[in-house]
């Protein structure tokens, strides 16, 4: 089963690449989807997370709070490394039963951002990179996330710079501006990774 990896610093683009990809008709597996669903009620991994976080993290609605956590485990690098390698496991797991689930498909593509920081890379048999401007990405994570640019920059600081997963990928779409012509970029990949598939 053929599969490539979406990889990409964070508010890099990789939702709308994803969807691109999704509207040729190919099976996308997004590991943030399947870290929200692990931390869903009636999870065993949401009953371990609120033992751990406490009650502060909980919304009105008795689901966890993500932008809670997220405040918590950006400023305290203890608690994000628990999380993760309470969570990582799972995720990788869920991936890869999710792969061999879409075997009819030509290939597959899972979105994981945090790809070479995890050490996914076992997961596919192809990289590719979002590249985006850190300070693009800063300003997309403010106005989407709607949080102060403090925060926005610590969360860029504890991933990989760009350079870094550009220089590891195996292919890269550039999204480095607004008239970035992310069709055309996607329709050409595509095609490759089907002529991959099928060698």
């Amino acid at each position: 089963m053929f599969s490539v990896g979406l990889t990409g610093g964070i508010a890099s683009g990789k939702t709308t690449i994803s969807n691109l990809f999704a509207k040729l008709g190919v099976p996308v597996i997004d590991t943030d989807v399947i870290s929200r669903k692990l931390l869903q009620p009636g999870e065993l991994t949401y009953r371990q997370v609120c033992a751990h976080f406490g009650d502060a993290i909980l919304g009105a609605n008795g689901e966890i709070d993500r932008r809670k956590l997220r405040e918590i485990v950006f400023t305290d690098s203890a608690e994000k490394a628990w999380l993760e390698k309470m969570l990582h496991p799972l995720i990788y797991q869920r991936s890869h039963d999710a792969i061999v689930a879409n075997s009819r498909a030509d290939y597959v593509l899972v979105v994981i951002p945090l790809l070479f920081e995890t050490n996914f890379q076992s997961l596919v048999d192809r990289i590719l990179v979002v590249d985006c401007p850190a300070e693009q990405q800063v300003e997309r994570l403010i106005r989407r996330d709607q949080i102060d640019e403090t925060l926005a920059r610590k969360m860029l600081a504890r991933q990989l710079d760009n350079s870094a997963r550009t220089a590891r990928a195996h292919d890269i779409i550039d999204n480095r501006n607004e008239t970035a012509d992310l069709e055309t970029q996607v329709a050409a990949l595509h095609q490759r990774y089907q002529q991959l598939a099928s060698a």
